[in-house]
């Protein structure tokens, strides 16, 4: 679980999600970017992207959305691919504080061992926190989202 207190609108933080224009200017760690090759964002909607690490490396991605609730929660599964029996669920916890908006990731692996890997091989927590900073800049005032 890694979480972010966001100087933000919580609809403001929902829309960053919901756009793959804005999606392609913070989604991943420092240094990745993304292409979306499909969006669609709804219950059982399917986003298919690839990221692009800093090494020249492509890791293709697959999201189906499981659940959105406007501007409060994102649920998500996300593998490779659609067939991915690594795949996990994610959520996208959006929390109003006010002027501020707590954004909280929390992702369940089906073992122990596959969340050890994901955290240890690929750290994980380091780059959803760089991920949660780059959304932060994104959405900052005068940002690209900002008011």
């Amino acid at each position: 679980m890694v979480s972010r207190v966001i100087e933000a609108a919580c609809r403001v933080v929902f829309d960053a999600y919901s756009d793959p224009t804005h999606l392609s200017r913070w989604w991943g760690p420092n240094g990745f970017s993304i292409t979306t090759r499909s969006f669609d964002f709804r219950p059982g909607g399917v986003w298919e992207f690839t990221m692009h690490g800093p090494d020249g490396t492509d890791y293709p991605n697959w999201v189906r959305y499981l659940e959105i609730a406007r501007p409060e929660r994102i649920v998500l599964l996300h593998g490779s691919e659609p067939d991915d029996p690594e795949a996990f669920t994610s959520t996208v916890s959006i929390e109003d504080r006010g002027e501020h908006c707590a954004v909280t990731l929390r992702s369940i692996f089906k073992t122990r061992a596959q969340r050890d890997e994901v955290v240890e091989r690929y750290r994980a927590i380091e780059g959803a926190e760089q991920t949660l900073a780059r959304l932060a800049d994104h959405i900052r005032p005068g940002g690209a989202l900002g008011e």
